[in-house]
C-alpha cells in the first residue's frame, strides 16, 4: 500500500477495533484470529503485536495472544485500554497472566502444606468463595451460593457438619441472602470446598469480580400477593453464570436480583440489575400481561440507586437481556481504576441510551417499551414480613420468618432449624436480604409447636424487637476493611433498647464497617457507618449515624445526623432517636422513615438531644 493509499488514524481506529471483536468471536468458536488481514492492511493485529512481529509503539507494554476460551472477551477489553497507551490495574494483570477459575492446583498445593496465599492468589482464590480475611483472622472466609436464597434442609444439615468439621461451627446469613463459612485453616480449604460440593453446595464465583449470589423475592411461590413466581428465574440465571466462563473475571463485582412483586422486597434498586415485576392492564400500547422492568447501576455504597431502562421483559427474555448486559459492561467498564470499576460510572458517563443501544448488540430480540407510569402499581412491600407468622398463597399453610440475631447461627441452630423445616413444614428454607431466613409450608395447627422448637433453639419470630430488624455486617474481627466491631455493637445496642422501650412499629438498623457498605446502611432507618474516632491521643472505635434511608416506594439514601459517635454511646443515641421518634410521630402509624422525611437533619438533632443527657454524660 503505497503512501496515498494509508488509512487515516480514524479509520485504523475503527478497522482494528472491528479485527478485535472478530477475533474475539473467531476464538470463541475455535477458529484462528485473522492477523493475516491485520497485517495485509498494515495494522496492529489484535492480539498487540505488529504484522512484522514487533510491539506496537502505541502500546504501553507488550499484549499476549488471545486465550483460546470465553475468557478472551476480557482480553479483548485489556488489549483496548493497552492499546490507548492507559495501564492494566494490578489485579487485571494478574487475571490476564492467568484466569483464576483455573487455580485449584495452587489451592490444592496450599491446602497440603498449610499455606495461605499471597499477593494476587489471595484474589484468585476468591473465584472459587474462598476469601483469606488477614490481619482480622488468621484464616479463610468461605462463601457460598443459594440461589434466590433457597435451601434444602438436608443442605443446611450438611453444612452445620461442614462448619464443626472445617470452620468455626457457626454461619452467618449475608445481605445477598446467602451463608458464609469462618475460622477456616489453611489445611483445611480445599477439603472443605469438597465437602460443600459433595452437599450440593456451591461456592463458585461468589467473591472477586465476578457475578455474586443472585437474589429474588424470599417468599417466591408462597406470597399472596406476588405477580410471579422469580424461583425459576433466578435458577436459570444461577446456572447460565456457572456454566459461561466468560461470566467470571469483569471489570469489578456485579450483583444480579428479581423481585417478583411480594410482600418482601429483594432490594432489586440496590443491584447492578434489578428485574421487577409489573402488570399492564389492557388498552395499552403492548399486550397486557406480567412482565419485568429492568433497573441498572444500583450501589448504594456509592450513593445510587439502580434506574429504569424504559423496557418490558417477558420473562424468559430477562436472563440474556442480563448476559447481554454483563458483557457490554466487561468491554468497557474500567481495568484502570478499581474505584471507578463498577457498572455505574460507565452509566454515568454514557446514559442509558448509549449503554442500551450497545446492549442491542447482543441480543436477537427487541425488547417492549413502555413507561413506568403506564404500568400498575406496585403491592405494597410489608416492612419486616421477613419475621413473624404469615399466610401464604396456599390455604392453610403459613411460614415463620426467623430471627438470627445479627446473622449469626451456630451449628446446633442449624441442625435445629433443619429439623424444624423437615418436621414441620416442607424441608425448604428460604434466605433474604434481611439476615434471616425463612420456614415455609407450615400447617395452622402446628406453628406453636414450630414457635416451642425456635425458643429451645434461642431464636426468635418478633417483629416488633430491636433485634428484628439488625443488620450488621463482618466487622473489624473478620473483615481488615471495617473500623469496627460491628456484630458486637450491633447486640449492644438491641441489649441496651431492649431494656429501655418497646417498638410498636419496625424499625431497621444497619450497621457497617467501611463505606464498601456490606449491611447497606445508607438504607436503613437508623445506619452506622464505622468510624476511626480520635479521642485525645487514641483512635478508638465508633460510627457515623444516618437517619431516613429507604428503598422501593421509599427510595432515599440517609442523611447523617451524627459525626464520630464513639460505639460505647451508640446504644444510648439509638435510644434517644428511638424515643424522639415516639414521642414527636403523628400517630401509632407513622413508620420512622416517615417521620425523619419531616424534618431537617437540624431539627432531627435538636429532638434527639432533649431526651436524654448529651452524649457521654454520667
Amino acid at each position: 500500500m503505497n503512501q496515498s493509499q494509508e488509512f487515516t488514524a480514524e479509520q485504523k481506529n475503527y478497522l482494528q477495533g472491528f479485527l478485535s471483536g472478530n477475533d474475539m468471536a473467531r476464538t470463541m468458536r475455535g477458529l484462528p484470529p485473522l492477523a493475516s488481514l491485520a497485517s495485509v492492511l498494515g495494522l496492529p493485529a489484535p492480539n498487540g503485536q505488529m504484522s512484522n512481529g514487533q510491539a506496537d509503539n502505541g502500546h504501553s507494554q507488550p499484549v499476549e495472544p488471545l486465550p483460546a476460551g470465553p475468557e478472551a472477551i476480557h482480553h479483548s477489553a485489556q488489549n483496548r485500554v493497552l492499546a490507548e497507551g492507559k495501564k492494566l490495574v494490578p489485579e487485571e494483570v494478574a487475571k490476564r497472566k492467568k484466569f483464576p477459575l483455573d487455580s485449584w492446583d495452587d489451592m490444592q498445593q496450599h491446602s497440603e502444606q498449610g499455606r495461605y496465599p499471597k499477593g494476587t492468589d489471595v484474589l484468585a482464590f476468591k473465584y472459587h468463595g474462598l476469601f483469606y480475611v488477614a490481619p482480622a483472622q488468621d484464616s479463610y472466609m468461605c462463601r457460598l451460593r443459594f440461589h434466590g436464597g433457597i435451601m434444602r434442609s438436608d443442605q443446611m444439615r450438611n453444612l452445620a457438619d461442614i462448619a464443626d468439621q472445617y470452620a468455626g461451627g457457626y454461619a452467618d446469613a449475608t445481605t445477598r441472602a446467602n451463608l458464609q463459612l469462618r475460622e477456616i485453616k489453611a489445611e483445611n480449604a480445599t477439603p472443605l470446598l469438597i465437602a460443600l460440593q459433595d452437599a450440593g453446595i456451591c461456592s463458585r464465583g461468589s467473591g472477586a469480580d465476578n457475578i455474586r449470589n443472585v437474589t429474588g423475592t424470599p417468599t417466591a411461590g408462597i406470597d399472596p400477593q406476588e405477580l410471579i413466581d422469580t424461583r425459576p428465574l433466578s435458577k436459570d440465571m444461577h446456572y447460565y453464570i456457572l456454566h459461561h466462563r466468560e461470566m467470571y473475571g469483569l471489570p469489578r463485582k456485579f450483583n444480579i436480583a428479581f423481585d417478583g412483586g411480594g410482600t418482601i422486597s429483594s432490594v432489586a434498586d440496590t443491584n447492578d440489575i434489578g428485574f421487577a415485576a409489573v402488570r399492564v392492564g389492557e388498552d395499552k400500547a403492548v399486550p397486557a400481561g406480567i412482565y419485568f422492568r429492568m433497573a441498572l447501576g444500583g450501589i448504594t455504597g456509592h450513593g445510587d440507586f439502580a434506574r429504569d431502562v424504559g423496557v418490558l421483559l417477558k420473562p424468559e427474555q430477562c436472563v440474556p437481556m442480563a448476559a447481554a448486559v454483563v458483557r457490554v459492561f466487561i468491554d468497557n467498564g474500567d481495568r484502570t481504576d478499581r474505584k471507578k470499576a463498577r457498572l455505574k460510572y460507565v452509566l454515568d458517563a454514557w446514559g442509558l441510551e448509549r449503554y442500551m443501544a450497545e446492549v442491542q448488540k447482543y441480543l436477537n430480540f427487541e425488547p417492549l417499551r413502555l413507561p413506568l407510569a403506564e404500568c400498575e402499581p406496585r403491592g405494597p412491600v410489608t416492612k419486616h414480613a421477613h419475621i413473624g407468622v404469615h399466610p401464604q398463597r396456599q390455604p392453610g399453610l403459613f411460614y415463620v420468618g426467623v430471627v438470627l440475631p445479627v446473622g449469626r447461627m451456630s451449628s446446633t441452630q442449624m441442625r435445629g432449624l433443619a429439623a424444624i423445616a423437615e418436621r414441620y413444614g416442607s424441608g425448604t428454607l428460604r434466605l433474604t436480604v434481611w439476615q434471616n431466613l425463612l420456614v415455609s409450608d407450615i400447617p395452622e395447627a402446628k406453628i406453636p409447636a414450630v414457635q416451642e422448637e425456635l425458643k429451645k433453639l434461642e431464636l426468635g419470630w418478633s417483629a416488633t424487637s430491636v433485634r428484628s430488624g439488625l443488620i450488621a455486617c463482618t466487622g473489624n474481627t473478620g473483615c481488615r476493611f471495617s473500623a469496627s466491631n460491628t456484630k458486637k455493637h450491633a447486640l449492644e445496642i438491641s441489649d441496651f433498647v431492649e431494656s429501655r422501650l418497646q417498638l410498636d412499629q419496625p424499625v431497621n438498623i444497619h450497621l457497617t464497617g467501611c463505606p464498601h457498605s456490606c449491611a447497606q446502611h445508607y438504607i436503613g432507618d437508623i445506619g452506622l457507618l464505622g468510624a476511626k474516632v480520635e479521642v485525645e491521643d487514641d483512635m478508638v472505635e465508633g460510627y457515623h449515624i444516618y437517619v431516613g434511608g429507604g428503598y422501593g416506594e421509599e427510595q432515599s439514601i440517609g442523611r447523617e445526623v451524627y459525626r464520630d459517635v464513639i460505639a460505647p454511646d451508640a446504644p444510648l443515641v439509638v435510644e434517644r432517636m428511638l424515643q424522639a421518634y415516639k414521642e414527636h410521630r403523628l400517630s401509632e402509624a407513622e413508620t420512622f422513615y416517615n417521620f425523619t422525611r419531616r424534618y431537617s437533619v437540624e431539627q432531627l438533632t435538636e429532638m434527639f438531644e432533649r431526651q436524654v443527657a448529651p452524649v457521654g454524660a454520667q
